[in-house]
């Protein structure tokens, strides 16, 4: 589906299933509000999915991986063969998000945004969106064209609905890049109107003059291209990278089919950040799984007025926060169908 229908399709949250919901809120048996943010989440759910009682038992993590030009700057503390490596890794379930995504039962979907290897996929389980061989330096030049921007966007539009339409009640994202943090600290440079210094951290563990080095390149990238903060398909296509305008797409999709969508760290927050400024309805349907280490992303959620619902000092990405917020979004979603009103339950209320 085109990106103007998408955004079309995004409505405000349904304020009757929010209000039936706050209702049954404060008739189970507890004191009202002693919940806290599960009460809220679960509003927040019914408001989503149009549901009183909604669920969100079948859960899949899409993780998108391509490359980034800005790589050749030295900007990373791993060369940029380890994306094709770490991905070859997620399909062989040995990887960070493999085994918290078993635990939470979620579905894993990887997908090649713009790899510049060749992987090696035996289990032909690698979904194939390829908008290019990497990026460009963002350094020197535009990321990609407008044109390839838009396609990024697309693509995740219809991964997230192909998803939606085998099932899926929640849908969660992650990225696999060498580099996307330089290009998602970029993305919030130029959207936030901040210096790299206020945004940009240690991504991989660079050492101090990495981080030096890595602010430089992100200054000149702001320098040489002159995102439009206005325009959120001009910063994309100029600073960004190709996941991250597909995990753009995921959440946009999400949202027009009334799909809740947990968000995960640096590089999705980038990514919810475009899709916000394409369609600001998109926000309510969003969940922040967690505040990262990275240096600008409690000021990113914050830009987007998300509230993370973890603090686990993380900065690994791959979708690894947000289906640790799995449980939680789950554990909410149960209190309200599951537990008992004070009525069914023989137990007196307050006064």
């Amino acid at each position: 589906m085109q990106l103007e229908e998408i955004i079309k399709q995004i409505k405000p949250l349904n304020a009757a299933a929010m209000q039936a919901a706050r209702i049954r809120q404060d008739t189970l048996t507890k004191p009202r509000g002693s919940l806290g943010r599960l009460e809220e989440l679960s509003i927040q759910l019914a408001g989503i999915t149009s549901y009183p009682l909604p669920s969100v038992e079948r859960k899949t993590v899409i993780v998108m991986a391509a490359d980034h030009g800005v790589t050749s700057e030295d900007v990373s503390a791993y060369p940029a063969e380890v994306t094709p490596q770490m991905v070859g890794n997620f399909l062989r379930g040995g990887a960070a998000i493999n085994v918290l995504a078993r635990q939470a039962n979620a579905r894993v979907v990887v997908v090649d945004m713009g790899i510049a290897a060749e992987i090696d996929d035996p289990s032909g389980n690698l979904i194939q969106y390829r908008v290019g061989a990497g990026t460009a330096n963002i350094a020197k030049g535009p990321a990609m064209t407008l044109e390839q921007a838009i396609e990024s966007i697309q693509s995740g539009i219809e991964i997230a609905e192909k998803e939606i339409a085998h099932g899926v009640d929640i849908l969660a994202t992650g990225d696999m890049g060498i580099g996307n943090t330089t290009a998602a600290a970029a993305i919030a440079c130029a959207l936030m109107n901040q210096p790299p210094e206020n945004i940009a951290g240690r991504g991989t563990g660079v050492d101090d003059d990495g981080l030096k080095r890595k602010i430089s390149v992100i200054k000149r990238a702001l320098e040489v291209n002159k995102p439009n903060a206005d325009d959120a398909l001009d910063v994309l296509a100029k600073v960004g990278g190709f996941e991250i305008g597909g995990l753009a797409g995921v959440m946009l999709a999400a949202a027009a089919n009334r799909k809740p969508v947990v968000v995960d760290g640096f590089i999705s927050t980038a990514a919810a950040m475009i899709a916000f400024t394409l369609a600001p309805a998109v926000r309510d349907y969003m969940i922040a799984a967690h505040v990262s280490q990275e240096r600008g992303h409690k000021s990113m959620l914050e830009w987007l007025g998300l509230n993370p619902l973890l603090d686990m000092s993380m900065r690994l990405g791959e979708g690894t926060g947000a289906v640790l917020a799995f449980h939680l979004i789950e554990a909410s979603a149960r209190i309200l169908r599951e537990m008992a009103t004070f009525d069914e339950a023989g137990v007196s209320d307050k006064d």
